[in-house]
C-alpha cells in the first residue's frame, strides 16, 4: 500500500509539473501590449485545465484548455502609459509577468533593409546611429523590441524564440534601424510606449513569407520537400512564414511595416499580385480585419552590374500596383534617400528618413493626424502635343520643392530611345517635359532605372514616385 501511495504521489507531482502554465516566448516580462484593445494572451497547461489571467490595471479573463492543453484569452487594455504593469496567469500555480507596458505595437517584416540594425552591416553604416545609440537609455521605457531569430520550417509552428527587450545603449545596436526611427517618431508624437516586433530575414523572397495554400497557386513554386531542401536557405518558399510568422499571429498588433522586394527583382512581373496575397494572408491570420500595412519602395541600386538597367524599376512599378490593390495600405518612396556613392550598396545608410516616412503614414492614416503629409506625388495622366509631354501629378496641394533644375526625367519618341529631358512647371502645377532630341514624344519616364536619383518632391519634402508612361518590356 505504501508503494502504491508513493507511486500515486510521484504521478501527481509529475502531472502538476507538466500541467504548469507554459507561455510563448513573446508573452514575457517587459512586453508591450496594444493599448485600448482586447489583446490575446495564450499558452499551454494541462488538458482541460482552468486558466485565470488578471492584470494590475483591473482586467481579468478566464479560459479552459482544450484537449492538447492550449488556452487563449482576451484581455481588455487601457490607454497607454509609462506606468509598469503586472500580469498574473494561474492554473493553480501562478506565473507573474512584470514591467509590462501598454502602448502601440507594430510588427516590422521583410528582408535585410528592414532587418539592418542600428549597428549597421559590414561597410554599410546607418546614418545617425551613434547618436541614437547614445540616447537610448533615455528611451528605456518608451521603446521596446523583440528580435525574432532566423527560423525555417516545413510545417507551421506554434512557437518561436525571441523575448521583449528594453531599449538601452547596450541593446539598441541590435534593433532594426527602420524600426527604431519609426518607433522614435511615434513615441515622440503619441506620448505612449512603442513596441516593435522585428520579424525579418535578409535576402528572402516574398514567397518565403506565404503559406502553402497561397503558394500552391503559383506554377513556378515547387513545394516538394526535396526541391525546397536544395534551395538557398533565404530562397525557400513558405519556410519563414511557417517558423517566424505563424507563431506570432496571436500577438495583438496595431499594424505592419514592411521593407522587402530586392530579392524578387530577378522576376518582377508577379510581385504585385504575390505581395498583395501575402498581405491578405497575414491579415487573415491575425483576424483583426484590414490592419494597416505600410511598406517601403525598394531603393535605387545597381542590379546585375548595370545602373542604367531597369529590372528593379519594374519591381518598384509592381509595388505601386500593389498599393492600389491592398486596402488600408501606404507606400513610402526612397528615390531621394540614397547618395551617388551608394550606387552599388543595396543597404543605403539613410534609414532615419525611411522610418520617419513610414511614421508619417501611420500618424495620418492610423492615428488621424490629417495635417501630417504622408503621400508622395504620383503620375496620374500624360498628354502629348506640340513636341512636349504634359504630366499631371497628384497630390501636389502645396506645390513642389523646386521650380527649376529638375532632374531624373527622360523622354522618347516612337523609336523607344530615351533621352534626358528638360522640365518646367506651368500655372496648374503640371510638368512640361521636352527634349530637343525628341521632336515627337510618345513616352515619359522618371527615375525608371536601377539606379537614378531624382530631386522633385512636394512642398513637404515627399519625393515624386518613379514612373513610366510606356509599356516597353524590361531591357535587361
Amino acid at each position: 500500500m505504501k508503494r502504491i501511495l508513493m507511486l500515486l504521489t510521484l504521478l501527481a507531482e509529475a502531472w502538476n509539473a507538466s500541467a504548469k502554465v507554459t507561455l510563448p516566448e513573446q508573452i514575457c516580462d517587459n512586453m508591450v501590449l496594444q493599448q485600448n484593445a482586447s489583446v490575446r494572451l495564450w499558452g499551454w497547461a494541462g488538458p482541460h485545465a482552468a486558466v485565470h489571467v488578471a492584470a494590475s490595471w483591473g482586467s481579468e479573463s478566464s479560459a479552459t484548455c482544450d484537449g492538447a492543453g492550449h488556452w487563449e484569452v482576451r484581455l481588455a487594455t487601457p490607454a497607454g502609459s509609462y506606468e509598469p504593469q503586472r500580469v498574473t496567469i494561474s492554473d493553480g500555480e501562478i506565473a507573474v509577468l512584470d514591467n509590462v507596458l501598454i502602448g502601440e505595437v507594430w510588427l516590422a517584416g521583410g528582408q535585410s533593409n528592414m532587418e539592418m540594425p542600428l549597428d549597421g552591416f559590414y561597410n554599410c553604416p546607418v546614418l545617425g546611429a551613434n547618436e541614437a545609440i547614445a540616447r537610448a537609455d533615455a528611451r528605456r521605457d518608451r521603446i521596446r523590441y523583440v528580435k525574432i531569430p532566423h527560423a525555417a520550417a516545413y510545417e507551421p509552428q506554434d512557437r518561436v524564440a525571441g523575448a521583449w527587450r528594453c531599449l538601452t545603449a547596450r541593446t539598441a545596436p541590435e534593433m532594426s534601424a527602420v524600426g527604431y526611427f519609426y518607433a522614435e517618431m511615434l513615441n515622440d508624437v503619441l506620448g505612449v510606449p512603442v513596441g516593435i516586433i522585428d520579424c525579418t530575414w535578409g535576402g528572402t523572397l516574398v514567397e518565403a513569407w506565404c503559406d502553402r495554400a497561397t503558394l500552391e497557386a503559383y506554377p513556378d513554386v515547387d513545394l516538394n520537400r526535396a526541391a525546397i531542401g536544395k534551395l538557398n536557405p533565404m530562397k525557400k518558399p513558405m519556410m519563414m512564414y511557417n517558423a517566424m510568422v505563424h507563431p506570432l499571429s496571436s500577438y495583438t498588433v496595431r499594424g505592419f511595416i514592411w521593407y522587402q522586394g530586392e530579392s524578387n527583382v530577378v522576376s518582377p512581373a508577379t510581385y504585385g499580385e504575390r505581395f498583395t496575397r501575402m498581405v491578405s494572408l497575414w491579415r487573415r491570420m491575425w483576424g483583426e480585419g484590414d490592419l494597416p500595412f505600410y511598406f517601403v519602395e525598394i531603393a535605387p541600386c545597381t542590379y546585375y552590374g548595370d545602373a542604367r538597367g531597369d529590372r528593379s524599376a519594374f519591381l518598384r512599378e509592381q509595388q505601386c500596383k500593389a498599393l492600389e490593390m491592398i486596402p488600408a495600405s501606404g507606400m513610402v518612396s526612397t528615390n531621394d534617400l540614397v547618395a551617388s556613392y551608394e550606387q552599388a550598396n543595396i543597404h543605403p545608410a539613410n534609414k532615419h528618413d525611411v522610418g520617419r516616412r513610414l511614421a508619417f503614414l501611420a500618424l495620418n492614416r492610423t492615428y488621424g493626424m490629417e495635417t501630417v503629409a504622408c503621400e508622395s506625388p504620383r503620375m496620374r495622366s500624360v498628354e502629348f502635343a506640340d513636341g512636349r509631354a504634359v504630366v499631371t501629378l497628384s497630390p501636389v496641394k502645396g506645390g513642389y520643392n523646386r521650380m527649376s533644375g529638375i532632374e531624373g526625367f527622360e523622354i522618347c519618341g516612337s523609336d523607344g530611345a530615351f533621352h534626358p529631358a528638360e522640365v518646367s512647371i506651368d500655372g496648374s502645377l503640371r510638368l512640361i517635359v521636352s527634349s530637343p532630341e525628341v521632336p515627337e514624344p510618345t513616352a515619359v519616364r522618371y527615375c525608371f532605372r536601377n539606379f537614378q536619383i531624382g530631386n522633385l518632391a512636394d512642398s513637404r519634402g515627399l519625393p515624386l514616385v518613379p514612373f513610366r508612361t510606356d509599356d516597353f518590356p524590361p531591357a535587361d
